[in-house]
């Protein structure tokens, strides 16, 4: 009876990941406090910190929030930080919390616009390398205002929608068929579809990575791309307009010369990008979007001006620093509900779906945080970093957060620097002018090359685990394949600017 309630728990554990990851964090979590009073706390806050990396680099295996928060947890009850040090950590970081719970929520309110829009893109565009430039630059510049993971939620439903419609009438059935077909399933394919559908496939690859790409070109220019950015601008007491003007002589760079990889790796069709939309498919969806027009009511309509006067609201109240950027999400989400006439509780809560998972991780990242700063563990690189010629110094920090932030998270990567180069600050190790140099490198060294795998980019990782990516054949070592010129590109320009121009 004993050994199968053991079993039991055991296949509870951390639910349907694999055997051998429940393994790793059972050892993880008996070898800390044996290894606390072995080696020491320093020496065991390195592991930790090695053991929490491992559970973010395996995300797809396990979300980190369960196996992270254990971590955090055991680090607690054995005194390597307390329960007082991570709630001040997460007090000192509120703002950037409340950007994540009510910014992500709030342009959820705006999908059925930001829909219309990528959609109409779509179809209008012939040129597929003036397309996927269209894709790039509109997600750039709605990530640099709105959101990245709503973004790419946006580009997945298009993506997903599209790939629905043709599938069916590929597989034989009517195009508006009230059954419920499996877009999933290709057994029902006609033979004379089957080109025509991988040829699909490979088009909406490339859209959607070029569009996540474009998420992170225009989610390091502003305080509200990325989380992290308003965590940096919040230590480095930045506005919206000082934080875009600061990070412009890296990030401006890198915009450029992304869009124009873009560009290049559709005209000469590398990495598994230029397939273009087959014209057999166009004339389904084509026909598909006009019937879909010819449904939509005047209240629909209304519903769409009311989204996009909103939109034009919430980029002036950023710009202009009317309030904290997590009261103007609010404020934004009471707006679209309310002119919208959307009062449902439920509907509501939806739209918290996609934010709140990941601000609880937020709060085990700070954990982690505490422990760092209770057991004094980066002060030693940072000291050796600040020993370095000052010219070479943000060009190491770039370097340093971008391996880092490849293989981890970004928002944790920046969180632990920017702390110890604050502390640097507030001991007068550092000048002020330098520390925003400092600032700058950190910033744009997590967001930048972190794209080269799903690991550092939630927008990537969002898309990894979307339902599209099994439809068009989207796995992890084709987004890495397909984001290599993306980071080769972006990373040593924006090593050569954070060089040559801070």
């Amino acid at each position: 009876m004993a050994g199968q309630l053991t079993q039991a728990l055991f296949r509870n554990f951390l639910g349907n990941s694999p055997v051998w990851y429940k393994q790793a964090i059972i050892c993880f979590l008996v070898a800390n406090p044996i290894l606390l009073h072995v080696v020491g706390p320093v020496t065991t806050g390195w592991i930790l910190i090695f053991e929490f990396i491992f559970t973010l680099a395996l995300a797809l295996k396990c979300y980190p929030l369960q196996p992270g928060g254990l971590l955090a947890l055991e680090a607690i009850v054995i005194g390597m930080t307390s329960a007082e040090s991570v709630y001040e950590e997460v007090s000192n970081n509120l703002a950037v919390i409340l950007l994540l719970m009510f910014m992500v929520s709030g342009i959820y309110f705006m999908k059925s616009m930001l829909l219309t829009g990528f959609t109409q893109i779509l179809l209008k565009v012939k040129s597929k390398t003036s397309l996927a430039l269209l894709f790039s630059i509109s997600s750039a510049f709605l990530s640099a205002f709105l959101d990245a993971l709503t973004v790419t939620a946006v580009l997945i439903s298009v993506c997903v929608g599209f790939y629905a419609v043709y599938h069916r009438v590929a597989s034989g059935k009517v195009l508006h068929h009230p059954d419920d077909h499996d877009h999933s399933d290709d057994v029902g394919v006609g033979p004379n579809h089957s080109a025509d559908l991988e040829r699909f496939r490979s088009f909406l690859r490339s859209l959607l990575m070029h569009g996540a790409v474009g998420t992170a070109l225009g989610g390091v220019c502003t305080l509200v791309g990325e989380p992290q950015n308003l965590l940096i601008a919040e230590k480095a007491g930045w506005h919206f307009a000082q934080f875009f003007i600061n990070m412009a002589p890296v990030t401006m760079p890198v915009l450029a010369l992304g869009l124009v990889t873009c560009i290049l790796l559709e005209k000469f069709k590398l990495f598994g990008y230029g397939e273009t939309l087959p014209d057999n498919v166009r004339t389904i969806l084509q026909e598909f979007a006009n019937i879909e027009d010819a449904k939509r009511t005047d209240r629909d309509r209304l519903i769409l001006c009311v989204q996009g006067i909103v939109a034009i609201i919430l980029i002036l109240s950023l710009a202009l620093h009317l309030a904290e950027v997590g009261l103007i999400g609010l404020m934004v989400i009471i707006l679209l509900t309310a002119l919208n006439g959307i009062t449902d509780e439920h509907q509501i809560g939806r739209s918290f779906e996609e934010a709140l998972p990941f601000t609880a991780l937020l709060v085990v990242f700070f954990s982690i945080v505490s422990i760092i700063h209770e057991q004094h563990l980066f002060q030693p690189i940072i000291h050796w970093v600040l020993q370095q010629d000052l010219h070479a110094q943000p060009g190491i920090f770039f370097i340093a957060n971008g391996l880092l932030s490849a293989i981890s998270d970004n928002v944790f990567v920046a969180t632990v620097y920017i702390n110890e180069v604050l502390d640097a600050l507030h001991h007068g190790d550092i000048s002020r002018e330098h520390f925003d140099k400092l600032a700058v490198a950190i910033n744009t060294g997590t967001n930048i090359p972190s794209v080269a795998t799903p690991n550092g980019q939630a927008a990537f990782l969002f898309l990894l685990t979307s339902a599209v990516a099994p439809l068009i054949r989207l796995s992890y070592g084709t987004m890495v394949v397909m984001a290599l010129p993306y980071t080769i590109v972006m990373s040593l320009t924006g090593l050569l600017a954070v060089t040559l121009l801070l």
